[in-house]
């Protein structure tokens, strides 16, 4: 049995049904799993000094895409919207491999993990040919820095010839996406309570996949137990296309193939109406918010606060990182807390609803109610950050905010998954950091490079 405890925390954020901030309190948690939160002291494998520091649930980021860690920051796409995007991006990512998706993997969670993440869902889609185990690569990416994670099969079957966007090289037909999705449902989705791994099957969009395609992965899918996510409502150039191609808005094409209910979220949703925002409440029907990259492509903004008052699951997410150019849900909080306040004023949630809409709000998206809270039976998902630093003087009146009121500048001081350390004062654990970096700065450059009709200057590591 391997057993953590955690000494003397000076302020311990629950996120619980009550919303408890305990204070000078010890944590004690056996094989993964929180077995006691009180004052009394207790020998363990692992200790950790919670003095002087804040602890916070692990947060929960509901929608990724790793691969793309490797085309941040590229100046062609910089002043681009969403589909004109895609489509240049797509001649970049037609070249990944096993190799480069393994790197990005690590650099995308490990930046997550170092900024206070512990569960990871991403969402795959790009599939170049003779690439069938991206996402096996994926889950041993995970494995390796110990984190927590969710894969979603995602899949695209409609390319430019036929109407969509991507190009030929990295849509599949329906079969091959069927079969690989039932391959992966068997090998990695874990029903347990504390499960390290679960899977969900995620067409890509309603203008990258056909109906076919999403009509029988909602039937897979359910008669598997697993979740069912796709992007939807991100642009007006979305409604457009499904207006035009369909005759219905978004949420009324994906109503008529069988996509609401409480096992579906969307990313974005930021186009809702009224009518649709109280369908997604009557449903269960989720949206993970996405405040940075929904910023960075002007998407628009999302209406939250309607969200929340109605009843409507949500959750937080990173997007992909090419959106975002980052993978920290820290940074996200206190982006979206600052644009809904600028956006809803007094109708906008506090910072403190922040938090939980990227803990037990994520948590609930993904189907859980075993982590993005502390409290006896929820799993060891915790991290940690110093009170005794320059930009936290005269932060500490609520504790329960901070983090998106004020914002965490930097990495985390102790992460934990699954009652394991996994970062520690700053650093990876399990990896050797360093070595990643100079690794995933080599394949960057190769990845790029693989990309012969960018005529750009290629990003040299350092």
């Amino acid at each position: 049995m391997k057993t953590l405890f955690v000494r003397n925390v000076a302020f311990l954020v629950t996120c619980d049904d009550g919303d408890r901030l305990l204070a000078d309190v010890n944590l004690y948690a056996e094989d993964g799993v929180i077995v006691y939160i009180g004052n009394e002291q207790r020998t363990a494998d692992r200790v950790i000094d919670g003095s002087r520091r804040i602890l916070f649930p692990g947060l929960v980021n509901t929608h990724h895409h790793l691969y793309q860690t490797f085309s941040r920051n590229l100046p062609q796409v910089q002043k681009m919207e969403l589909f004109p995007w895609l489509k240049t991006l797509y001649e970049i990512w037609k070249n990944l491999d096993e190799n480069t998706i393994w790197h990005s993997s690590l650099t995308g969670m490990g930046e997550l993990l170092k900024t206070g993440c512990t569960t990871c869902l991403d969402h795959h889609y790009v599939f170049p040919e003779n690439t069938d185990n991206l996402i096996d690569t994926q889950f041993r990416a995970a494995d390796t820095l110990g984190m927590r994670f969710h894969a979603t099969r995602g899949s695209m079957d409609l390319s430019v010839k036929d109407g969509g966007l991507p190009p030929d090289s990295v849509v599949q037909d329906i079969d091959t996406i069927l079969a690989d999705s039932e391959r992966l449902i068997s090998r990695y989705q874990d029903p347990a309570r504390c499960a390290m791994h679960r899977v969900a099957l995620a067409p890509c969009s309603p203008f990258s996949v056909s109906e076919d395609l999403l009509r029988e992965s909602a039937v897979l899918a359910r008669s598997y137990g697993v979740r069912l996510h796709t992007h939807l409502a991100e642009t007006r150039d979305e409604e457009n296309f499904t207006l035009s191609r369909f005759g219905m808005r978004p949420l009324e094409y994906m109503d008529s193939l069988g996509w609401l209910g409480d096992d579906v979220w969307y990313a974005h949703g930021i186009h809702f109406n009224d009518e649709e925002l109280r369908e997604l409440a009557r449903t269960g029907t989720g949206v993970a918010h996405c405040p940075v990259s929904n910023m960075k492509l002007s998407s628009g903004i999302a209406r939250i606060p309607e969200m929340l008052r109605l009843g409507v699951p949500v959750g937080l997410a990173v997007d992909g990182s090419a959106s975002n150019d980052g993978s920290n849900l820290l940074e996200e909080m206190r982006v979206a807390y600052l644009l809904h306040r600028l956006n809803g004023s007094v109708s906008a949630p506090d910072g403190y609803e922040f938090l939980k809409m990227a803990t037990r709000g994520s948590a609930a998206l993904l189907g859980r109610d075993d982590i993005g809270r502390i409290e006896v039976g929820a799993a060891a998902d915790f991290f940690m950050i110093d009170t005794d630093e320059i930009s936290l003087v005269g932060t500490l009146s609520d504790p329960k905010s901070l983090l998106s009121t004020v914002g965490y500048k930097g990495n985390v001081a102790v992460t934990v998954v699954n009652g394991e350390i996994v970062v520690e004062d700053g650093r990876l654990t399990k990896v050797d950091e360093d070595r990643l970096i100079a690794e995933a700065g080599e394949e960057v450059n190769r990845y790029l490079i693989s990309d012969k009709d960018d005529d750009t200057d290629k990003e040299i590591s350092a």
